[in-house]
């Protein structure tokens, strides 16, 4: 007879670590937590910690992050702070990177806007004065902004262009510290200390001190702390002989990270690191049958596409078919080539002209595999469809163990239907996107029959910085979110910055079939926005008082009289969905609102787009007892500096449901069943 096997102590207690980490993640992932600082706290001092552009992290007993200019700063030296603290602002658009829960994950709870800063002690400690000699050493080479990333852990200085480029390449994680790297410098170091000394012991402990004082050079990066942790848990495995499988060191790990910070869960980088090493480690078989270095390294490059998938959907909402082809090119090429010729580069710097010369090429080499890469946009998915995604991966590489396709044949099907989901979608919605102090609404109709955006949104930039790019950062993300690849229409409402100030960006990174302008007086930014689409093939018509049928729908712009005015000029839509009468006003002002009044006999509307942001100009009591609007959406900003929306104006809608942006973030009202969703602050 066959003895049934057994789990362990060791094992099992492992379970039970894990086991309480995810409660304690479930139980803290929605709470914040407490501080030594609050708003009222106006000065506080520590050591900096880390710098970055315009920022750096000052620690205590606490770390705050604090927002600067015109300081020249160096991490070890000891400050006070005079300022105003803040939370992070939360997720304020449905599905997005939430930077709240960002900087919570390390362990960051206030950000401080400077008043006055007063150095107290400019002598570093030994090892911050190495960490910043290493920096400016650095900065002297032409490669610098890669050795930053392979040395240092910080790829912030890599073009944000290029990284993109990376990213839908699927290769972006070769440029970030990883167990690839730790491994390969390992390895090198105790190739010098075996030379130097044959008491493999005291070399290894030598290894692990070393890896220790590089976690603080990195400043403690998720992946590099489970590099590091790995490696010493290995060698102490090794070392005494124990028993307990790679992948329950692995689990034990993380377990403790997350008992240890359990916003860790929302770190794109520990996510990718722990999972993917997760499932390398667990069809480890799978790649030992490789006979060939090719055959192994994208077998390797297909696990790790695979485990990346479902972290992928809900960070970029797509992913490259031909990433595991891709990497199989870029890892030989950094693992073997670039990242050891970084490390003899830092040594022997006439290395550098090679290395950049070396560099450049693959930038253009990524740049050349964007043009021929699949990329398909997937919806965002909740924690079940997650769960069920990695449950049908892991079939899908037992399959693959007995070379049997069926599991991935289920998988290539089920990402088909995701990828096309929207088609057996039966809702229709309306989002108003928070934009900050601007407008950008999105009607999404059922079953794919057409997705029309109402504006860009659009936020100046002062002292001749650049503007902040709403399209890529925002908006295109919540489209990608929402399942959508392109946009049957883009309705410029008018040429002012704040509605149509990010039309070209998005035109640019996003496809659009249609444009719709007012057809009055053309703004700078409007002759713009047609001179690109004329130069691109993009269909733009001018319209005032007109009809636009979308597959049921019917878009009717209001609108026909000429004025010198851009608020207006505003185009003014009304249209029916599922019973649902809305109207949106643009900008327009109280004299627009009275030439509607008496031109057309409006219904009771269940929807209204106040008009410019609340304003006391707009949204006459005329209007409101004529429509009588059962919701009302209004857009301003947070804090912005014209105090919109207008007490006036909340007094003339106190009969209806009134939205507001700067206090319900994002709003997603579901037009079938009338379901309200915000992303209150």
């Amino acid at each position: 007879m066959k003895k049934s096997k057994t789990i362990s102590p060791s094992k099992t207690l492992i379970i039970i670590v894990f086991i309480i980490s995810i409660i304690n993640v479930i139980i803290n992932h929605d709470k914040l937590p407490q501080s030594i600082y609050n708003e009222n706290t106006k000065q506080i001092e520590g050591i900096i910690t880390n710098c970055r552009d315009n920022n750096f992290t000052l620690t205590n007993k606490e770390k705050v992050l604090i927002k600067y200019k015109n300081f020249t700063c160096k991490t070890g030296i000891k400050v006070k702070i005079k300022g105003t603290l803040t939370r992070p602002e939360p997720n304020t658009i449905f599905n997005q990177f939430n930077y709240q829960k960002y900087l919570l994950s390390q362990k960051i709870n206030y950000i401080v806007k400077i008043d006055k800063i007063k150095i107290i002690n400019n002598t570093e400690p030994i090892q911050y004065k190495i960490k910043n000699n290493l920096e400016d050493y650095i900065k002297k080479y032409k490669s610098h902004n890669y050795l930053n990333a392979f040395i240092l852990g910080n790829n912030k200085e890599i073009d944000e262009n290029i990284m993109k480029s990376y990213q839908e390449n699927g290769i972006n994680h070769l440029f970030v510290i990883s167990g690839m790297h730790i491994t390969i410098l390992s390895m090198i170091l105790l190739f010098i200390l075996n030379k130097i000394s044959k008491n493999n012991k005291i070399n290894l402990i030598i290894v692990i001190i070393l890896l220790i004082f590089y976690l603080f050079l990195t400043n403690f990066t998720p992946s590099i702390i489970r590099a590091t942790l790995m490696f010493i848990a290995l060698t102490i495995k090794k070392q005494l002989k124990l028993k307990i499988e790679t992948i329950y060191i692995l689990i034990l790990i993380c377990a403790l990270y997350l008992i240890y910070n359990p916003y860790m869960i929302y770190h794109i980088g520990f996510l990718y690191s722990f999972i993917i090493t997760f499932f390398l480690i667990l069809f480890q078989d799978l790649i030992n049958k490789c006979k060939t270095y090719i055959s192994k390294t994208f077998t390797i490059s297909f696990i790790a596409f695979l485990a990346s998938i479902p972290i992928s959907i809900n960070n970029f909402f797509s992913i490259n078919i031909i990433s595991p082809l891709i990497n199989m090119i870029f890892v030989p090429l950094i693992s073997l080539l670039i990242y050891p010729l970084s490390l003899v580069t830092l040594i022997i710097k006439p290395l550098d002209n090679i290395l950049f010369i070396i560099l450049e090429l693959t930038e253009k080499l990524s740049f050349i595999f964007n043009n021929v890469n699949i990329n398909i946009t997937l919806k965002h998915i909740n924690i079940v469809v997650i769960l069920l995604y990695y449950l049908l991966i892991i079939y899908t590489l037992y399959k693959l163990k007995s070379k049997q396709i069926k599991g991935l044949i289920i998988l290539i099907l089920i990402i088909i239907i995701h990828h096309n989901i929207n088609y057996f979608d039966n809702n229709n919605s309306l989002t108003m996107i928070d934009v900050g102090q601007g407008d950008s609404i999105l009607l999404k109709l059922a079953h794919n029959q057409g997705n029309i955006l109402i504006d860009t949104g659009g936020q100046p930039s002062f002292n001749g910085e650049k503007p902040y790019d709403l399209a890529q950062n925002k908006i295109i993300p919540y489209l990608k979110s929402e399942g959508i690849s392109k946009l049957d229409y883009l309705v410029l409402t008018h040429g002012d910055f704040d509605h149509a100030g990010m039309s070209i960006n998005l035109l640019k990174k996003f496809k659009v079939n249609n444009i719709l302008l007012n057809s009055n007086n053309d703004n700078t930014l409007e002759k713009q926005i047609m001179n690109y689409s004329k130069k691109h093939h993009i269909k733009y018509k001018k319209i005032r008082q007109d009809k636009i049928k979308i597959q049921k729908t019917i878009l009717n712009f209001l609108n026909s009289q000429k004025s010198f005015n851009e608020n207006d000029d505003s185009l003014i839509i009304y249209t029916k969905i599922k019973n649902q009468n809305i109207l949106l006003m643009g900008d327009a002002e109280e004299e627009r609102e009275n030439y509607i009044l008496n031109t057309y006999n409006l219904p009771k509307m269940d929807i209204l787009k106040v008009g410019h942001h609340g304003s006391n100009t707009s949204t006459s009591l005329k209007l409101i007892n004529k429509i009588r609007p059962n919701i009302s959406l209004i857009s301003a900003g947070n804090n912005n500096l014209y105090g919109h929306p207008h007490k006036q104006t909340i007094e003339k809608l106190k009969n209806s449901k009134v939205l507001i942006t700067k206090i319900d973030g994002s709003i997603k009202i579901n037009l079938n069943n009338k379901t309200i969703k915000t992303c209150a602050r």
